[in-house]
Order: structure tokens, then sequence, then C-alpha cells
């Protein structure tokens, strides 16, 4: 993980994170802690980096996510040049390039 990102306060904030049991409560939580937009950008950027997975276009994606070239570009070189935190998740949830 970058080191300007590493802190205490990151961490006290993964803690609460992994105290969570299931979808209703992770709602309760992001929707406490996030604005809508945050959270909404959030999951735009996850679908953005699945469609990527599956070699969806850039066109294809934007149409289905609304997202910008420039948010699928930064997806796409965090995905190449990241900390492989995606495909990390994407293997725990067993999604593979063809789903």
């Amino acid at each position: 993980m970058s080191k300007n990102v590493k802190s205490e306060a990151v961490d006290h904030l993964f803690e609460a994170i992994m105290t969570l049991k299931d979808k209703d409560e992770f709602y309760a939580f992001f929707e406490d802690v996030c604005t809508v937009n945050e959270l909404l950008s959030l999951s735009q950027r996850y679908e953005v980096a699945r469609m990527l997975r599956q070699h969806k276009t850039y066109l294809d994606i934007a149409e289905k996510t609304g997202a910008s070239t420039a948010t699928i570009s930064r997806v796409n070189r965090s995905l190449n040049y990241g900390n492989d935190g995606y495909d990390m998740v994407f293997e725990r949830l067993n999604i593979t390039e063809e789903q």
C-alpha cells in the first residue's frame, strides 16, 4: 500500500469495516460514512474494473457505467500497475474474465 495512504486513522477505518457481518451492515455503515456520490463512485470504479477484466471496450464500459474515459483509464492503470487489490477480490469471488 502506498505510504501516503497508510495511517493510524485508515487502520481504524479498516478495522471497523472488518467487523461488519452482512450486506445490511455494510449498507448501514457506508451510508453513514460516505456521501451517496462517494459510494456510487466507488461502486462505479469496481464495475469498470470488472468490465476491463472481461476485455470490454472503453466505449462499452462508458455506456454501461456512465464512467468517463479518464476514470476508465485510471482504473485500468490500477489493474495493470497497482497493488493487485482488484484481482485479489476477483479471485476470492471467483470472478473470471468470461463473467
